[in-house]
């Protein structure tokens, strides 16, 4: 029988911790982003006789993994173990001690592996060690930011409203703030179940009634820019989406009797255009080229909303580090088979931010009074397409010998690789600074190291 124990001191109380655990979302949230796992049936809680199906996949392998909480004691532990999946034996109790008004946090797992197939699927003993320590000291971490971040602001529960809350940014800032005692509202746009809302862009439709009473409006949805090449259809689809879906959004909250007291947009830094070494504040002017043009139409479908109630923020994103999804989702693989490399001159800025730091700036951008208007959301240190990359590699321990030419990232992507791979923008999180907000991970190694599971210490 294999042991791992893995212990961290907690700056908050027990009571606080342990709620944390209890929440919807908390299991989500502490799912590393790089391991692909998703929950098939859910019942019970954690307490005594609660289970939980999950398939876990390796490539195109999968299993599944079906758990049941065996054991609750509150402000105290809890405890899960296997009734079917991949393990031998699994054990697996989460414990909390109080120690002077903070946490002592431990995670205590006892497990063992079959013999045969599911031995490779794992990768052994020695493999399963090692994932167990990049899960777990993950989780250590992200239960402390999180924990941090719902500190830093503190207030009554919220209502939320999200589009796009099963994206990239919006599951995570969904899980995250239900994690911290706030309710969500999705939109969706098939038929809506109990706590959600039905929109419908196309139609210039939203059930206002849902909406009514809400302190918060998130828009995040919008058609993926880097799903193929650009053709005319597809950047009418890509402006339409996000100039008519926002326009939708705008008029709803214009017409609620009881509209919410903050708006959050999202945009994005391709508004800038191509703009090499230049810092760029979010006073500088707009560039040129298809992206920026959709942004400028973006920001400016908030029209309906100048001169309301409503304080009204639009955050220009940089590129969303993780590997679950996004840009970075797409480069792992190659970066991993060692045949990854800079994209054309490498001298290209790319300004990036870390999904937590993401969804940290949203939550700040709720709760600080002073800000509205243009926010830029990246990291404060951008960087060149070159040094990310070497990064990258170091941090993966991979080469990154083989460069991309220009003439073949054209070649091969058209306008989309030349707008999104070629050009670049250098930009600074300067309102963000400015208002408060305390980045988590405002260097680059440290966001990859914790977003690809390779920390170190």
């Amino acid at each position: 029988m294999n042991r791992y124990r893995l212990e961290s001191q907690l700056s908050h109380p027990v009571g606080t911790v342990f709620g944390w655990h209890l929440r919807p979302g908390a299991f989500e949230r502490l799912t590393p982003p790089w391991a692909d796992v998703s929950v098939l049936e859910r019942s019970g809680g954690i307490s005594d006789g609660g289970e939980v199906l999950l398939k876990v996949s390796r490539g195109p392998v999968s299993v599944n993994w079906r758990v049941r909480h065996t054991a609750f004691e509150q402000d105290r532990m809890f405890q899960d173990e296997q009734i079917d999946g991949p393990f031998a034996h699994w054990s697996h109790r989460h414990l909390f001690e109080p120690i002077d008004g903070r946490t002592r946090y431990v995670d205590e797992v006892d497990w063992d592996l079959p013999a045969g197939p599911i031995l490779k699927f794992v990768g052994g003993v020695a493999a399963g060690r090692r994932e167990l320590d990049r899960m777990f000291r993950f989780r250590h971490r992200r239960l402390q930011d999180d924990l941090g971040l719902i500190e830093r602001y503190p207030g009554p529960p919220l209502r939320v409203a999200i589009t796009g809350a099963s994206g990239l940014v919006g599951s995570a800032l969904r899980t995250f703030l239900t994690c911290a005692g706030h309710t969500v509202l999705p939109l969706v746009r098939r038929e809506a179940r109990s706590g959600e809302v039905l929109w419908n862009p196309d139609r210039d439709f939203v059930d206002l009634d849902a909406l009514e009473g809400i302190d918060v409006l998130v828009h995040l949805a919008g058609e993926s820019i880097a799903g193929g090449r650009w053709s005319s259809d597809r950047k009418r689809a890509i402006l339409r989406s996000r100039e008519a879906g926002t326009a939708t959004i705008a008029r709803a909250v214009s017409m609620l009797r009881q509209p919410p007291k903050v708006v959050l947009g999202a945009s994005a830094v391709g508004f800038y255009g191509d703009r090499g070494d230049e810092p760029l504040s979010e006073d500088a002017r707009p560039g040129r080229g298809f992206l920026s043009e959709v942004t400028q139409r973006w920001e400016a479908a908030w029209a309906p909303l100048r001169g309301r109630s409503a304080r009204v923020v639009l955050l220009r994103f940089g590129m969303v580090l993780s590997p679950a999804g996004g840009a970075l989702g797409t480069m792992i693989l190659p970066f991993k088979a060692g045949v990854g490399g800079r994209l054309g001159s490498g001298r290209q800025y790319l300004s990036w931010i870390d999904l937590d730091d993401a969804v940290g700036l949203l939550y700040h951008a709720m709760h600080q009074p002073t800000l509205r208007g243009v926010v830029n959301a990246t990291a404060p240190q951008p960087v060149t397409n070159a040094t990310f990359t070497t990064i990258l590699g170091q941090v993966l321990n991979r080469p990154t010998l083989l460069p991309v030419p220009r003439t073949a990232v054209k070649a091969l992507f058209g306008e989309m690789g030349d707008e999104l791979l070629l050009q670049g923008q250098r930009v600074l999180p300067t309102r963000a600074q400015e208002s408060g907000y305390r980045f988590l991970r405002p260097a680059l190694e440290d966001a990859l190291r914790f977003q690809l599971g390779e920390m170190q210490g």
